[in-house]
């Protein structure tokens, strides 16, 4: 049985994609035209935002006797031959390396090639969507994580500036326990890195693991064969992987660390929302407290991990936490709001992106106060309804005295989440702020 492709698969996802032929040596259930045929083996993937019709891929496992799988629910047959089970198809037509140019978005075709320089120092960008990336401090910026729609136009102007443009990973750790199902996942991701013209991914998987469960080792080895075929089939290419600001199981989430970045290329420290569980009194407190957060580095570091494996991740948001009572000096106490078996969490409150919290903080009661134990910066205000509200953040101030430990102790870099919480509107004000908040990510800056 002959296959093509079907023509789903010459979407703007696979516009590099060149037509495949596929050899059969038996009928795969995901393509069958028959009701009568019996299905086994796992079902295709459901194509998520931004990937590729799964029609379009292939699927294998190094760890597996199965024979390669063609996702193909869409394809077409040619002819047909009674008999016939499975289909065997010749894997390195999907991974053949594809001409930049013919179908690149740039202006200059060069600009498709994946990005090779390997900065000394790291800055990481989450970016989330809108035009805001126009205004970023590009002078600085390493790495940006397309946590949005994909923009063809960030991703020619990043690779102007000699920045790479990763992809977002996220997927079932329950599914992953499978190899086949990795091996499906994996492709999913180069193929779409590279019909993208991207330079590899951020894995960003923040679901519950425990240490004997067979989800430990699948993780780890879903990094290590990740970075494996990215590191192979995109020359220059990175993979990475969020962790939480802590080592110590943080909601839950107890990965084999040192396996997961002896795989990877580097780490990136979430080192915010570490109010998620609240063991002691519930109270609105800081975001990322400065001695919280540089001790959880000292436990990475401690494990055995290689410095020069951490980015730091400073939050640009805060919380705001509406209080039951202010007690004296602006203790202000909070719902509770039970998170993974902790009485209480940062859930009694919300985010709020700094921009809103710099045009907030002007009509606020208590105008900025500066908390010396956890050397953040918080402020407190009325709702309409005549509720207190006390919000807590991070400042180029705050951020600046937690960024001198990655020079002290030599890590990789810096990042924030995320880009788009900055006022690029071009007021005057808003626009000094936010060329504050960039100043504070470089490294020896010292806030005025």
């Amino acid at each position: 049985m002959v296959f093509l492709l079907h023509p789903a698969c010459t979407s703007p996802y696979m516009a590099r994609a060149q037509p495949l032929l596929f050899l059969s040596l038996e009928h795969h259930p995901a393509c069958r035209t028959s009701p009568t045929h019996q299905e086994v083996g796992p079902a295709p993937l459901a194509p998520q935002e931004n990937q590729a019709p799964a029609a379009c891929l292939v699927t294998s496992s190094s760890t597996s006797s199965q024979p390669l799988r063609l996702l193909c629910p869409l394809a077409r047959p040619l002819h047909s031959a009674p008999g016939m089970a499975s289909l065997l198809l010749l894997p390195l037509l999907l991974m053949l390396p594809l001409p930049a140019g013919a179908n690149c978005p740039c202006q200059d075709p060069a600009l498709c090639q994946p990005i090779q320089r390997h900065p000394d120092f790291e800055v990481f960008v989450f970016h989330v969507g809108d035009k805001t990336w126009k205004s970023y401090d590009w002078s600085q910026i390493t790495t940006v994580a397309v946590f949005g729609k994909y923009d063809p136009e960030l991703m020619c102007y990043a690779h102007s500036k000699g920045a790479r443009v990763v992809l977002k990973g996220d997927v079932s750790v329950k599914e992953i326990v499978d190899p086949t199902f990795r091996a499906s996942w994996i492709a999913q991701q180069v193929n779409l890195c590279k019909t993208q013209y991207m330079d590899g991914i951020n894995i960003d998987i923040e679901q519950e693991v425990n240490r004997s469960s067979p989800e430990y080792d699948a993780l780890t080895a879903l990094v290590k064969e990740t970075t494996d075929s990215f590191h192979r089939e995109i020359e220059g290419s990175q993979v990475t992987f969020d962790v939480a600001w802590s080592p110590k199981c943080i909601d839950r989430r107890c990965y084999n660390y040192t396996g997961i970045a002896d795989a990877c290329d580097f780490l990136f420290v979430m080192s915010y929302d570490e109010q998620s569980q609240v063991w002691s009194e519930c109270i609105a407190a800081a975001n990322a407290p400065y001695n919280q957060t540089l001790t959880a580095y000292d436990d990475y570091i401690k494990m055995g991990i290689n410095p020069k494996k951490l980015v730091m991740g400073v939050p640009w948001y805060g919380y705001d936490y509406t209080c039951l009572t202010l007690l004296e000096d602006h203790v202000c106490t909070i719902a509770k709001v039970p998170f993974r078996g902790a009485p209480c969490s940062d859930a009694a409150g919300h985010q709020v992106p700094y921009k809103i919290i710099m045009k907030q903080v002007n009509s606020s009661i208590s105008g900025i106060q500066w908390d010396e134990g956890q050397k953040a910066p918080y402020y407190n205000y009325k709702d309409a309804a005549g509720r207190i509200h006390q919000v807590w953040y991070d400042n180029p101030q705050s951020i600046s005295l937690k960024a001198a430990y990655i020079q002290t102790h030599g890590l990789r870099g810096i990042g924030m989440w995320h880009a788009n919480c900055l006022d690029y509107s071009g007021d005057a004000v808003a626009k000094q702020q936010s060329e504050e908040m960039w100043k504070a990510l470089k490294p020896n800056y010292v806030h005025v």
